[in-house]
């Protein structure tokens, strides 16, 4: 008897996770991704000689089974304990915050994206359609409104916020935090990054990511944020040299405003098979990184069971 195919449809963490438990339960497994490379909002690009962290900035762990393969990445050098405090910018007053280990990738996000892909299994061209799909059983491992676009009828759908992300170099680090930096009650930033801190490298980059509303401003044209953004960066930590370069990436939909309740996936079984994972499919609502991860993973269990 032939072994099930599964066609997922999309190669960031969760999509990755969920193909690699499927086919470590013997499921012959396709990989759909849009994007030019494997990683989705774990995306690390190369500008100017290095590779920049310019979606998620960083991962937490806390569910027993993530943990475990959060020590194998960082056994493996892939993946490094960064900080447990992120400095703390409002309006009035500067401060210093404490909370749980964040983690960061020396060879970017993306690297840990790349290592979760099951070894053979090539990443093929974007599906505009599932009834293009012949396989027994179709994953949707993506953000919500880019899901509901192919199965508009599958679920109720989340809604997310958008970010636009603006990394800057400077010819050396002149700011007055160490690591990473939270800013609240700001119009138009809401985190800031040191990521030669976060990488291990030291190189003088800072990414910054918007808040919802600077982002909307900006979806059509995402290098018109740039001048604000630095604008907004000078105004809240005091920086005053001009950075040598800026690069911007827009994220239409960053991050989920709510989850989908109690539920780890989707999974319809009337006609073919529909699995459905990612952040938004995270009872505690956080943390994302280790969300998505567990939600491909726990999809690929529940799916290979009613396949085989």
């Amino acid at each position: 008897m032939a072994s099930p195919r599964v066609a997922v449809i999309g190669a960031g963490l969760s999509g990755a996770a969920c193909a690699q438990a499927l086919q470590d339960r013997d499921i012959e497994v396709e990989i759909f991704e849009r994007g030019r490379a494997p990683g989705g909002r774990m995306a690390s690009p190369t500008l100017h000689g290095r590779r920049v962290d310019m979606g998620a900035a960083y991962f937490t762990v806390k569910d027993p089974s993530f943990i475990a393969i959060a020590d194998g990445w960082v056994a493996r050098g892939l993946a490094r304990p960064w900080t447990d405090s992120f400095d703390v910018f409002t309006p009035a007053d500067h401060d210093v915050t404490t909370g749980p280990m964040r983690f960061a990738a020396p060879g970017g996000l993306r690297s840990l994206v790349r290592d979760q892909l099951p070894c053979g299994v090539r990443v093929e061209a974007p599906v505009e359609s599932l009834d293009d799909l012949t396989h027994d059983a179709v994953v949707l491992a993506m953000p919500d409104p880019q899901a509901a676009r192919l199965a508009p009828e599958a679920c109720e759908w989340v809604t997310y916020e958008p970010v636009i992300a603006v990394a800057s170099g400077w010819p050396d680090r002149s700011w007055a935090f160490t690591d990473a930096a939270f800013v609240n009650d700001d119009p138009d930033l809401s985190f800031i990054a040191d990521d030669g801190a976060r990488r291990g490298d030291g190189a003088a980059v800072l990414v910054v990511h918007t808040t919802a509303d600077r982002a909307q401003t900006h979806l059509d044209r995402p290098d018109d944020a740039v001048a604000p953004v630095l604008s907004a960066l000078r105004r809240i930590t005091g920086i005053d040299a001009a950075p040598t370069w800026t690069h911007a990436h827009r994220w239409t939909f960053a991050k989920p405003t709510s989850t989908h309740g109690d539920a780890d996936f989707g999974l319809g079984a009337t006609g073919r098979p529909l699995g459905i994972c990612g952040d938004a499919w995270s009872p505690s609502g956080a943390p994302r990184v280790e969300s998505a991860w567990l939600s491909g993973s726990r999809l690929a269990a529940s799916l290979a069971a009613m396949l085989t």
